[in-house]
């Protein structure tokens, strides 16, 4: 074997005839260690991506960092280093991530709303949404994966499959991994829920004539996401931040300084609206033309995917090879499975209404069915990071909503049932965009399909009981509200307003209308609503650390004297960054396991160490140990 792909992996031949990596010998990779390793590396980015997607908004897709430590794994436990193991340690690596990346968008909200979910609730809709995705998407694997080779690039894909070819450099990787799970690591100890000894919020807010807010969390794991993002993702979210704070807050502070005495903000009569402080606009006002923003975007988004439902179900029922060998009884197994399972959490959700289990559990398998076939060809184009999961749960959401209305289903644990459909549409979706990725780079490489199938499937359950355990572990603080909240849970909380809001009728709608109506503006001038939206919507001190780590990474690009060398820095520091996020999450997810079960009690920090000047220094000291690893870092470590 070369120690490359050949040119037909992109395209220029038929899938039918393209000859993978592996082309002779075993196609399987699987065993006991692989199984092992992929298991344990499934929960790890399932509970890592979990805890920065809702502390961030934003989540990291986990297959090139689950393919260099995958390899690395193997390379040091296993007995066969075979390429074809590795592929299914990243392929189950990105089964727990894509699960953690549409349940914290929709589950949350089920606590926001003042309800609670149980453990088995969780896990049976989650495993639900698991399969019937998976076995979905198994059913059109021919036609997107094989049909459609060289048409649909499948970016993401090609870049895995570049990196397991080149799996003996994961040295170098796991090197710089390690550095930012290190610095991620003490940072998190010394600010967070370990000791919390040392002040991590610059904060700056003026409460006079023009209100405004300006803060900046040193969050090694939000600045590494601003790395791996980049400075146009990172830009956008920030313009977001600052039109809210200062655009939309000030405007809204200096017209409310005319109201008259005893007039009180419309969900909180215990503020006067003449005397409101900058947390208060931010939290009955500015939260909800946010949210607006972000109904819009989904919306749209939807509207925008109607051709390519339209176009993905007519071929696919077009596809010659609909029929074809690949969809096995072990694949017709998962899809009855999932069927089954998902009318089962249906009736456990529906508080023995079996009227609305019936009709609520057949109209979320039938959108399930729809958005997962657009998710598999929809990764195709654009890779599982740009997967519009949110826009097509909004749409779903909407319709499911509305059924739960025309039915007179409106009362608080209806709208918990109806969340609780809307999670397992959302697993469907965001499973099925890491299933076709997965099972992408296995036909390039030349892994068996069937049992990539089976090793998905298992990392993607695994997956759902680490995500409702994390999220129950920490739901006192998921359920927390006003100023400085522990999780900004953006999408999550955007879907718990929409539903309480349209079941309740008592919606605000005026500044949601606002919110969709910039939304509709932000797509004229042809920006990304979205990320504007999301940007609008999250704390500033999130946003501006996420920015902070994408000029991070414009220095280190402008730095590099040569395009290879600009190459090999930018890869170590996506590592390094990899790093940040996985040492934020995990580091900081056991400080709140040892808090909550009382083995450490912090104090909180004081004088300096509570000061602005504090958080100065940790900011410039993650920065620093950000960037002198890569600018020590020689074209060398790309070989």
């Amino acid at each position: 074997m070369d120690n490359k792909l050949s040119k037909d992996a992109y395209g220029g031949v038929a899938g039918k005839d393209y000859v993978p990596y592996v082309s002779s010998g075993s196609k399987s990779g699987g065993n006991v260690a692989v199984l092992i390793i992929g298991i344990i590396l499934a929960a790890l980015f399932a509970a890592s991506t979990a805890y920065s997607g809702m502390k961030s908004g934003l989540t990291v897709a986990a297959g090139i960092p689950g393919s260099i430590i995958g390899s690395a794994f193997i390379a040091a436990f296993a007995k066969q280093k075979s390429i074809l193991g590795k592929n299914l340690v990243q392929g189950m690596s990105s089964g727990g991530e894509s699960v953690a990346s549409g349940m914290i968008f929709v589950l949350p909200a089920v606590l926001l709303i003042g309800s609670k979910v149980s453990f088995f609730e969780g896990f049976a809709i989650g495993v639900g949404g698991v399969l019937f995705g998976i076995g979905i998407a198994s059913l059109v694997y021919n036609y997107l994966l094989v049909e459609e080779h060289g048409k649909l690039m499948y970016p993401e894909s090609m870049a895995i499959s570049e990196t397991l070819v080149a799996s003996e450099g994961a040295g170098e990787s796991m090197k710089y991994m390690g550095i930012g799970f290190g610095v991620s690591g003490v940072i998190t100890v010394i600010t967070g829920s370990f000791l919390n000894v040392a002040n991590n919020v610059i904060s700056y807010i003026n409460e006079s004539f023009f209100k405004w807010k300006f803060e900046i969390e040193v969050n090694p794991l939000l600045l590494g996401i601003g790395f791996i993002v980049g400075s146009e993702v990172s830009l956008t979210m920030f313009a977001g931040s600052l039109l809210a704070n200062f655009g939309i807050m000030p405007l809204i502070g200096y017209f409310s300084s005319f109201a008259k005495d005893g007039a009180t903000v419309w969900n909180n009569p215990n503020v006067a609206i003449n005397v409101m402080h900058v947390k208060n606009i931010a939290g009955s006002y500015v939260k909800y033309i946010g949210a607006g923003m972000m109904l819009s975007g989904g919306l749209i988004g939807a509207i925008r995917l109607i051709p390519t439902i339209i176009s993905s179900i007519k071929e696919t029922l077009n596809a010659k090879s609909s029929n074809s060998s690949s969809n096995s009884s072990y694949t017709n197994l998962i899809l009855i499975s999932g069927v089954i399972v998902g009318f089962i959490a249906g009736f456990l959700i529906s508080g023995g209404n079996i009227f609305m289990a019936i009709t609520a559990s057949i109209l979320s398998l039938f959108l399930s069915l729809l958005f997962v076939i657009v998710s598999g060809r929809l990764t195709g184009t654009i890779g599982t990071s740009n997967l519009p999961v949110s826009g097509m749960t909004i749409a779903s959401l909407v319709l499911v909503t509305s059924l739960f209305v025309v039915m007179g289903w409106k009362n608080p644990e209806n709208n918990r049932s109806l969340l609780l459909f809307g999670t397992f549409i959302v697993i469907a979706i965001s499973i099925a965009g890491g299933y076709c990725q997965s099972q992408k780079v296995a036909f390039i490489i030349g892994g068996n399909k069937n049992e990539m199938d089976k090793y998905f499937a298992i990392a993607s359950i695994v997956g759902v009981a680490v995500v409702v355990g994390v999220i129950l572990l920490l739901s006192s603080q998921l359920a927390m509200t006003g100023d400085n909240v522990p999780f900004a849970l953006p999408q999550a909380n955007l879907m718990s307003t929409l539903t309480a809001g349209i079941m309740s009728g008592q919606l605000p709608w005026p500044m949601i209308i606002v919110g969709a109506v910039m939304g509709v503006v932000l797509y004229l001038l042809n920006l990304p609503i979205m990320t504007v939206a999301i940007g609008f919507y999250l704390p500033i001190s999130t946003t501006s650390i996420i920015l902070i780590g994408a000029l991070v990474r414009l220095f280190i690009e402008r730095s590099s004297k040569s395009k290879q060398e600009k190459e090999v820095k930018v890869a170590n520091g996506i590592s390094l960054s990899s790093g940040l996020v996985a040492g934020g999450s995990i580091i900081g997810l056991v400080g709140i396991i040892l808090q909550i079960s009382g083995v450490i009690k912090g104090s909180g920090p004081s004088g300096f160490t509570a000061s602005n000047g504090m958080a100065f220094v940790l900011l410039v000291a993650l920065i620093i140990a950000t960037i002198l690893p890569l600018l020590n870092s020689k074209v060398k470590d790309a070989k």
